[in-house]
């Protein structure tokens, strides 16, 4: 799904809401992998989803001179969107081949890819559905570690799984770009730990009246312009007041 957020927090390269909007537009590609016989967990992709975008900020061809550095500075620089498409079968091997990076959870698994232009995707990807990615949880997910970083869904919001996957992985970033060096390098190296659940109605609104990462969506798809759909409690953000 097509996600354009803005937040309380500001992108590392803090550019004005015009400069963003002046900037060339860059996507942010998911593909999550939907067997017809074997869908995965809703939340499992959810989690996953998030996981991806946090893999490939870390990884080494997206920092310093690597070969992504460029295409997630510009991605970073606009409004930063991503779109989640499904494939499966021959359609999954053929963006397997294409460069990226493959996160698995326990049932899901989304592969996700250096930005590309707005309206430059690449062949193989353009033509996947972003449409039906409608998945199900077999049974309710247990309680989240309140000790580990826990995305807080809007209980109130009814959203398709792909632009739900699309709104972690924003949320997921945004607390990415809150961390210290310090915080960020033992996220990772933990393997991103980090769990998504709908947040009790009674308490959405303390989550979103404090300092926490929280993403407002654009309203380009499904909901309405401006809507608040996930909060990111990570730790670290939790103990540590951010100026």
């Amino acid at each position: 799904m097509s996600h354009d957020s803005t937040s309380g927090g500001d992108s590392p390269f803090r550019p004005g809401p015009d400069v963003r909007d002046e900037a060339p537009q860059f996507v942010l590609p998911l593909v999550v992998r939907i067997e017809r016989n074997a869908p995965p967990a809703r939340t499992d992709a959810l989690e996953t989803s998030a996981r991806a975008v946090l893999t490939i900020l870390s990884d080494e061809r997206s920092l310093g001179e690597g070969e992504w550095a460029q295409a997630i500075h510009d991605w970073q620089d606009a409004r930063i969107r991503k779109v989640v498409r499904r494939a499966r079968g021959a359609e999954w091997r053929r963006a397997e081949g294409l460069p990226g990076i493959t996160v698995t959870g326990k049932s899901a698994e989304v592969r996700v890819f250096p930005p590309v232009p707005l309206d430059g995707w690449p062949k193989e990807l353009a033509k996947l559905q972003v449409s039906g990615t409608d998945l199900d949880d077999p049974e309710p997910p247990v309680d989240a570690d309140p000790s580990a970083p826990v995305l807080w869904l809007n209980p109130e919001l009814d959203m398709s799984a792909g632009k739900a996957m699309a709104q972690t992985g924003h949320a997921a970033q945004l607390a990415w770009w809150e961390l210290s060096d310090e915080e960020r390098a033992g996220w990772r190296d933990a393997g991103f730990p980090l769990a998504v659940r709908a947040a009790d109605p009674a308490r959405w609104g303390e989550l979103t009246s404090g300092a926490l990462p929280l993403v407002r969506d654009a309203g380009f798809t499904e909901i309405a312009p401006g809507s608040c759909t996930v909060v990111a409690d990570h730790p670290a953000l939790r103990r540590t007041p951010r100026g």
